[in-house]
């Protein structure tokens, strides 16, 4: 009895002896991360707003720490191809993935296989999210109002192309919940990505496109694509005389935000120096001036509640693929 009481002594004191090493070993590796390069990964091409936002934060990150913040764009899939790759690298800090929705909160309940679980990254931060926005080729559409530009679509049934980032993006959602709302039907045109979706538009293969602000309002400003509406709650502060969705379809709100996740088991001291540094990143004055500039409206917030926030996010986009019955193509 004696003896198996010493094991069992042995055995306890054995696993406290081995939790403390490795609670002491995360508190170091945290101290002196990061020690090397850092990877964020975009699943998404270069030139849209996906890619413009976490190059602002790694310039200032890699300042801060002294350290190269490199961005690698591994597109594809809905942006299941570079999630999946971070997914399964080393939980160590030192590659990440910035993406806006699709690969962290919609794709799980759209694609019948991916090779990742979403549910399992190590939710970082939201940085920003931006407004998605309707936007046509003047030079193809006439309508300069949202009642117009539904009445053109129920005159020319399934004949007008709208140009997306991808199947299960937030365009081509955004562009359902048109469909589904408004009662009319489009062809959908899926891109990979939204710098070159907005490239088919500029050059009239495609007709019109919900895309977020960020790289499209300087096509705006110069005459090339028309603004019709923006699809966030209210009325932008800066963009006062151009309409919301919602006043001509209620409830029709549509934003792109961009999360920082890490890959599953990354030691939570790492996780939260990250979220303390970014969230800096984002208070910085030169950085929310380059983010206003991208029509992003700063979010932050704690590990926690990202960690919500993105749960949440998988309900509402979850909601919104069923009622409109998406299917991928």
């Amino acid at each position: 009895m004696l003896k198996a009481r010493l094991r069992t002594s042995v055995r306890v004191l054995t696993l406290l002896s081995l939790a403390i090493f490795l609670s002491s070993s995360e508190r170091s590796q945290a101290q002196t991360y990061p020690s090397r390069p850092v990877k964020i990964i975009v699943p998404f091409p270069a030139g849209g707003t996906a890619d413009a936002i976490p190059r602002v934060i790694g310039d200032w990150l890699s300042r801060k720490w002294g350290q190269p913040v490199v961005i690698e764009n591994r597109s594809g899939a809905g942006g299941n191809v570079g999630a999946e790759v971070v997914y399964k690298s080393e939980p160590d800090g030192y590659t990440l993935l910035s993406a806006p929705p699709p690969p962290l909160v919609i794709n799980q309940n759209l694609y019948p296989n991916i090779g990742f679980d979403p549910t399992q990254f190590e939710p970082v931060i939201v940085t920003a999210q931006v407004p998605n926005a309707l936007m046509v080729n003047p030079n193809r559409i006439a309508a300069k109002t949202v009642p117009e530009f539904i009445a053109f679509l129920k005159a020319n049934p399934g004949k007008i192309t709208s140009a997306t980032q991808g199947n299960g993006t937030t365009s081509h959602l955004t562009s359902e919940m048109l469909q589904m709302m408004a009662n009319v039907q489009v062809q959908h045109v899926p891109y990979r990505g939204s710098a070159p979706a907005l490239q088919g538009l500029l050059a009239g293969d495609v007709d019109f496109m919900f895309d977020n602000l960020g790289v499209s309002l300087s096509l705006i400003e110069s005459g090339k694509l028309r603004l019709i509406a923006v699809a966030s709650e209210k009325r932008l502060p800066s963009l006062p005389d151009v309409p919301t969705m919602a006043e001509t379809l209620p409830g029709f709100e549509s934003a792109a935000w961009y999360g920082v996740v890490a890959p599953p088991k990354t030691p939570k001291e790492i996780v939260q120096k990250l979220n303390s540094d970014i969230g800096s990143a984002l208070q910085d004055p030169d950085v929310r001036d380059r983010l206003k500039k991208l029509s992003a409206e700063i979010v932050g917030g704690s590990v926690d509640a990202t960690a919500k926030f993105m749960h949440k996010e998988v309900d509402r986009w979850n909601a919104v693929i069923k009622t409109a019955n998406v299917k991928m193509q």
